[in-house]
């Protein structure tokens, strides 16, 4: 005797899929979009005015507070984001989309993207907007590629930025045969950089 196969399974797959999918949606959408820079924004680091400053940009925003933090370098809003005395609850965290950028001066008070989304050049030769190593922003990997032909460094997703990249002051050259690209500081060294970093 044979059974017929229900299609029940099929149908719960796809049903879980689809619920999964209008999750995703949902927390985007409650994510708070991004804020344009004003003359009033500040560098939450330096408290200078962040136009004032070339190349990109970063803005958190934390729960609970009304207006998010500026960044006068990608590298330090990341670098705000990995710190172990960040204990805040972050909702969302944009970088400036050099990709829409006009120039390295002029990347656009509005031109954000979310940063889990870019594609970064680590290591090149540009200097960010406080004069530090810089993890600078594409939405578009060719022109991130393209920027990397120009003034050097390697392309990277986020999660393959290690910490002791965007935590050392020194700058740092991606090893040709892996992606982590700088040795770990011990702890003193470390925890000194980021006590600095707290009371600036």
């Amino acid at each position: 005797m044979t059974f017929p196969v229900k299609p029940f399974p099929v149908i719960l797959i796809a049903g879980c899929l689809m619920v999964m999918a209008g999750c995703r949606k949902q927390v985007e959408e409650s994510q708070p979009p991004p804020i344009a820079m004003t003359e009033e924004a500040v560098g939450h680091f330096c408290q200078m005015n962040i136009l004032e400053h070339a190349g990109p940009k970063a803005q958190i925003h934390l729960e609970g507070l009304p207006h998010p933090l500026f960044f006068s370098q990608v590298r330090d809003g990341i670098a705000y984001e990995r710190m172990p005395e960040q204990n805040y609850k972050i909702s969302a965290v944009y970088v400036s989309d050099m990709s829409k950028a006009r120039d390295w001066e002029n990347v656009g008070r509005e031109n954000w993207i979310p940063a889990i989304s870019a594609y970064y050049v680590v290591a090149s030769s540009k200097a960010g907007g406080m004069g530090a190593p810089e993890l600078v922003p594409f939405s578009d990997q060719d022109d991130a590629r393209k920027f990397v032909a120009r003034y050097g460094g390697q392309v990277m997703r986020l999660d393959e930025v290690g910490d002791a990249m965007i935590l050392n002051n020194a700058p740092v050259t991606p090893l040709k045969d892996t992606r982590e690209t700088a040795v770990v500081p011990d702890d003193d060294d470390y925890r000194t950089r980021l006590e600095k970093l707290r009371k600036e």
